[in-house]
């Protein structure tokens, strides 16, 4: 019994499938991609509607104005960045100058600015690395009172309005608290968990690092002088071993 060959017809047919299956497949992801496009610019016009109905309480309520900032992160919209052509808007502003009265100067990059003062004056303190809800304090201690609540939310944003800066100023998570860093320099890993645990504890020392990190002492040394070097920490000379504490944990302790 004889066994035919596959013949070239065989492989035509099997190039016509494979090429309707992507075409298939093209029109499935266009499709797909519009849809989603479509139900983007509904849940935009949706949002700045919602911005223009409750404009009063986002401006007075921090809560609310965090909720809403949540809400445009949720789906793609910086309310920071510029609406000019996005909306239909000519006034080239965003969101939040919109909302807020002006222009966003008014708020979110006046708060940088207090930001910054607030950063440069404390850096002799705690060598550029300050909390984030210590900031927020200090400058709602110079605000006049019936000025709108700023939140730890608000001084992220605002430091957010710096990045043109470069690396200037950025934040830094140190165990469960957020900081300001206002120094250029990179924290590298052993740095950070150095910091981490001078926060935690208060202080630190080369052997607790070589006990708890299981470091070598030339890597604990290294890492703690870098950061004595940039003012993070401090030393106490007078213990028989030398402490290097956080200016950040003993100013707290101090308040």
């Amino acid at each position: 019994m004889s066994r035919k060959g596959v013949g070239l017809a065989a492989f035509d047919r099997s190039r016509i499938t494979s090429a309707q299956y992507a075409s298939h497949g093209n029109n499935l992801r266009s499709s797909h991609s519009t849809s989603l496009a479509t139900q983007l610019s509904v849940f935009r016009s949706l949002l700045q509607q919602f911005a223009q109905t409750h404009a009063k309480d986002i401006r007075s309520n921090p809560s609310f104005r965090a909720e809403f900032a949540r809400m445009c992160a949720a789906i793609g919209v910086d309310p920071l960045a510029s609406s000019s052509g996005a909306g239909g808007n000519d006034g080239g502003g965003s969101f939040w100058s919109q909302l807020l009265g002006g222009s966003v100067n008014d708020f979110y990059f006046e708060l940088a600015v207090r930001v910054v003062e607030v950063c440069g004056a404390t850096r002799e303190e705690n060598g550029g690395l300050i909390g984030v809800k210590e900031v927020r304090d200090r400058i709602m201690k110079t605000r006049v009172e019936g000025s709108t609540e700023i939140t730890d939310d608000d001084v992220l944003r605002a430091v957010d309005t710096l990045k043109p800066l470069g690396s200037s100023y950025s934040t830094l998570k140190v165990g469960h608290k957020i900081y300001i860093r206002s120094v250029p320099k990179e924290l590298n890993t052993d740095q950070s968990a150095v910091l981490e645990a001078a926060q935690l504890l208060g202080y630190v020392s080369v052997s607790m690092l070589m006990l708890n990190l299981r470091w070598p002492r030339a890597r604990a040394k290294t890492a703690i002088d870098d950061l004595v070097s940039e003012g993070m920490l401090w030393v106490d000379q007078q213990c028989e071993e030398w402490e290097y504490w956080s200016p950040g944990f003993l100013l707290e302790a101090d308040g």
